[in-house]
């Protein structure tokens, strides 16, 4: 029997087959299960275990080219946008009470009732002027909690091309 299958007996009543996200593999099978059945179980899924051991290699690859792109983002995050807060707050003449960077996937930032700023770190794979767009706009919040008229004059008066920047990010342009 291969090295690389690790067998678990048990009360079941059908031998069956598991890939681990590890790449290992694990036949399950009855407790009296004859050995030469097993061989011969394995012998006859051989192929699907190939393809599915590539699989998950192939995923254990994409996910690590993931992860890395993930903590080049959030280092980035981190090194970029206290310092772009900080020269848009004294521009406005604003002051955020906090800043904290998250891994939100459906906004890219957001403000709090207490003035509290959070971005998703995943705005760093946006163009600086994107990046900018969405700091003045949480920061706006802290004068307007809503999306009036009023609201986006505010924005206006630091980034009066602010429509090309939210172009950008709902990748128009």
């Amino acid at each position: 029997m291969d090295d690389r299958v690790e067998v678990i007996r048990s009360g079941r009543r059908t031998a069956a087959i598991e890939i681990t996200r590890e790449g290992k593999v694990i036949a399950r099978v009855p407790r009296r299960f004859p050995e030469r059945e097993l061989e011969a179980f394995l012998e006859k899924h051989r192929s699907w275990i190939e393809s599915a051991l590539e699989k998950q290699a192939a995923r254990r690859v994409f996910n690590a080219a993931v992860d890395e792109r993930e903590a080049e983002l959030r280092k980035k995050a981190r090194e970029i946008l206290p310092g772009k807060l900080a020269f848009y707050e004294k521009r406005m003449g604003l002051k955020a009470s906090s800043l904290k960077i998250t891994g939100a996937k459906t906004r890219f930032g957001s403000c709090s009732a207490k003035g509290g700023i959070c971005f998703s770190w995943r705005l760093m794979a946006y163009p600086e002027e994107a990046i900018d767009y969405v700091v003045v706009h949480e920061l706006a919040h802290l004068l307007k909690a809503n999306h009036s008229a009023a609201f986006y004059r505010e924005i206006e008066k630091i980034l009066p091309d602010y429509r090309e920047r939210i172009a950008i990010l709902r990748g128009r342009k």
